[in-house]
């Protein structure tokens, strides 16, 4: 017999399931690529920051956080292998893809957080604009662009690739594309690699490394330090304007909204399933983005009575598979059950009728004809309502009320009430008429306020 621990740890802390994981991935060949990037990719950042530093060049600093960017990049592949190699567990039941679509928003949203820390600086140096020295600025600016298209072009990245051809086009996109018309209008040889959607990463570094060029040979030419600064702000808006389309379609899909582009698709398909044979009715439907191009959606039919379920099941699916890789459908049938309206009979054995009052419930003969649903006329030939309420009707017997009621003093009189008939039979009690009871009173021996005395005699 061991000791009993109430508070057990768990049996790895969060440090040993992380080490778990990544010795899981770099089990796969196909991430040593990557890690290999990934080292070099480090030692190039360490490089261009102490150039950074030396130059005190704040445009080679935006530029070195594209840099950095490539290196969220590949954390984001190696995250997509991990995901493609786990399978769905109780807890994450629709798989780990919505790893990798956080992945690339944080990383999208790291890159534009650096590009406003750089505006801000930049706005600081307008107002004292430093010296610039350009003895490492153009060597620290083509190590960086070579770095940055090599890893590009060498790297399938599977996320930031689907990302930049789903989400909307930014505005650098937009004035290249109109550019790249006019040249393939002159030379149309070049129309495809200028023509179709240009890869938004390998444009920015290309742009990046443009501005730093135009830089240099100003600093050198006319010593003219501003330019560094305006530099350093164009490159921190091509970074800002062409990482927020890809957050806002990664953030919708964290949102699990429907993608615009499947709307038409979807509205198709549930028109063709309500028009299925036994199909009544669709409803509740709700289709959402599970991870990139991966569709989920849930939806509820109702179909006949004397429809197959499955049958019904199986061609509702074959409908939506063709748009919907994960779908839910969840089949009822059209069964109605109408409650009956019922009473409890009240046993005679129970109750004394002589000792309780009896309320008899009116009569509901002018209510026959009104409907139990909406208390409005109903045609005598008009079939019973689709549901029946628990309310007083015909058939409710009536109640019966305990009379609990007694009275302190022993006059004599009798205790029980008259009956209605013998009310009425005995006159209102008109002074002077010789009536000995009144209409309010109900005793028999109590003499009229105005026809006798207490002992009988006439009032003089």
């Amino acid at each position: 017999k061991g000791t009993i621990h109430l508070f057990r740890k768990s049996q790895r802390s969060l440090v040993g399931k992380l080490t778990h994981e990544f010795r899981l991935v770099a089990a796969d060949r196909r991430s040593w690529k990557i890690l290999l990037f990934g080292a070099i990719n480090l030692i190039c950042i360490g490089f261009l920051l102490m150039w950074c530093s030396s130059t005190n060049s704040i445009a080679l600093t935006a530029y070195t956080y594209l840099t950095i960017f490539d290196l969220f990049s590949l954390v984001t592949c190696l995250i997509s292998y991990w995901v493609m190699m786990k399978k769905p567990s109780p807890v994450y039941s629709f798989g780990f893809e919505r790893f990798e679509v956080l992945a690339v928003f944080a990383s999208t949203v790291l890159a534009q957080l650096g590009a406003l820390f750089i505006l801000k600086e930049s706005a600081e140096r307008f107002l004292e604009q430093p010296e610039i020295h350009t003895g490492r600025l153009l060597v620290g600016t083509f190590v960086a662009l070579f770095f940055n298209l090599f890893t590009m072009l060498s790297i399938r990245n599977k996320p930031f690739a689907y990302v930049s051809e789903a989400a909307s086009t930014s505005w650098l996109q937009e004035h290249v594309a109109d550019l790249s018309r006019s040249i393939c209008g002159i030379i149309p040889g070049l129309s495809s690699i200028f023509l179709p959607r240009m890869n938004p990463f390998v444009l920015i570094d290309i742009a990046g490394a443009l501005a730093l060029c135009i830089t240099y040979m100003l600093i050198e030419i006319n010593n003219y330090f501003a330019v560094d600064t305006a530099s350093a702000i164009a490159i921190a808006l091509m970074t800002f304007g062409t990482m927020y389309p890809m957050s806002v379609y990664s953030g919708k899909v964290l949102l699990q909204t429907t993608p615009p582009h499947v709307i038409g698709q979807l509205d198709k398909l549930l028109r063709e399933v309500s028009t299925l044979d036994g199909v009544l009715e669709v409803r509740n439907e709700h289709f959402w983005t599970l991870g990139f191009g991966t569709l989920a959606g849930s939806v509820h039919v109702r179909i006949r009575r004397d429809a197959n379920e499955q049958m019904v099941l199986a061609h509702v699916t074959n409908r939506l598979y063709t748009l919907v890789s994960t779908l839910t459908v969840q089949i009822f049938k059209d069964d109605w059950i109408r409650p009956t309206l019922s009473s409890v009979p009240i046993a005679n054995n129970i109750l004394s009728l002589s000792d309780h009052h009896v309320i008899p419930m009116p009569s509901l003969k002018a209510a026959d004809n009104l409907n139990p649903v909406t208390s409005t006329p109903a045609k005598p030939s008009s079939p019973p309502p689709e549901f029946s309420f628990n309310t007083p009707g015909k058939n409710v017997s009536p109640v019966i009320l305990l009379n609990t009621q007694t009275r302190p003093y022993g006059l004599g009189f009798n205790h029980g009430s008259a009956p209605y008939s013998s009310v009425l039979s005995q006159g209102f009690g008109i002074p002077g008429m010789g009536a000995t009871q009144g209409f309010r009173t109900g005793f028999t021996n109590v003499p009229s306020r105005y026809g006798t005395n207490a002992r009988g005699q006439p009032r003089p």
